[in-house]
């Protein structure tokens, strides 16, 4: 899972966004959306190994950190920060490489990992909302009717569980700690959006905001004993490089350089894409049954992701 998807789509830089897809565009949006379907599964594998989550996380973006920074130093791009600036990439990392994967990996405890996967693609209509917010501006109608498409999919695929056990019953609380951790992931995109308007490079502040997102991790797991170790097991060490590398590194390399050849509005899609593919991999390795109203439901989610990004998309 990209952590950054939304803010990405604010770069000012975007080149022949309206060319045919070339064969090396299919398959950087190819690695994109697979490595992001995927990610959800394999926080799964990392739930109830006896690793904490917040342990969990020191692990994926400690080896993630390392891998950014080489990037940082190998592209020769900036490094030196103002003071100032570091307390923002610290604001960064608590919300988007900390908090916002934490409440997932709470959520995982309660539902099958595509379902996560679909409450994080509001990302796509809430960082829209928040924006108009902010900007005093009034959203144009396209946005607000897939807002509403979005909330009410994703109200229609949880309504069965909610209705069976209750307000009180596990479903809901994994839904309310993903809404928790995909509200967290998308004001740490304001974040990142008023640090590109100051200027300051993406990568560079990205490096900058996972070293400062696992300490945090690392604090929260002193601060309530978790205790440092390692799940010895295949599943786990496979689900962690995976994360590290794949989902977090190679991934955001991917979808950075399909943004610069696509656009943000075309390469946003790919919002719209993963919960498709999440969904579909829950479904082969963890049972997920569909109904009608999971079918009906996503297939509004999606449409209402389709609106705001066509709506948001200048």
């Amino acid at each position: 899972m990209s952590t950054q998807t939304q803010t990405l789509a604010s770069s000012p830089k975007v080149l022949s966004v309206d060319r045919p897809f070339q064969p090396l565009d299919y398959g950087l949006y190819a690695i994109t959306v697979l490595s992001w379907s995927v990610s959800w599964f394999a926080i799964s594998l990392q739930v109830g190994t006896g690793v904490s989550p917040e342990v969990n996380l020191v692990w994926r973006f400690a080896i993630a950190t390392v891998l950014m920074f080489v990037w940082v130093i190998i592209s020769r791009r900036q490094l030196r920060f103002e003071l100032a600036d570091h307390l923002r990439f610290a604001l960064l990392g608590v919300l988007i490489f900390s908090s916002n994967f934490l409440f997932f990996y709470y959520g995982a405890l309660y539902m099958v990992s595509g379902l996560l996967s679909v409450v994080f693609s509001l990302a796509s209509v809430i960082n829209m909302l928040l924006g108009a917010i902010v900007m005093r501006e009034r959203p144009a109608p396209r946005i607000l009717a897939g807002g509403l498409l979005g909330f009410g999919g994703i109200a229609l695929m949880f309504s069965p569980e909610i209705a069976a056990h209750g307000l009180s019953g596990g479903t809901l609380t994994g839904l309310l700690l993903c809404v928790c951790g995909t509200l967290c992931f998308c004001f740490g995109n304001l974040v990142s959006a008023a640090n590109q308007r100051r200027g300051l490079p993406l990568i560079p502040t990205s490096a900058w905001g996972m070293l400062y997102g696992t300490l945090w991790a690392a604090f929260l797991a002193l601060l309530m004993g978790k205790p440092f170790i390692i799940a010895p097991t295949v599943p786990y060490i496979g689900s962690l490089v995976f994360l590290a590398v794949i989902s977090t590194v190679m991934a955001f390399a991917a979808y950075l350089t399909l943004l610069g050849r696509i656009g943000a509005a075309r390469a946003g899609y790919a919002t719209v894409m993963f919960p498709i593919f999440a969904l579909l991999v829950s479904t082969a390795l963890e049972g997920y049954v569909w109904t009608v109203y999971a079918i009906i439901g996503l297939v509004l989610v999606a449409l209402g992701n389709v609106l705001v990004i066509r709506g948001g998309k200048r």
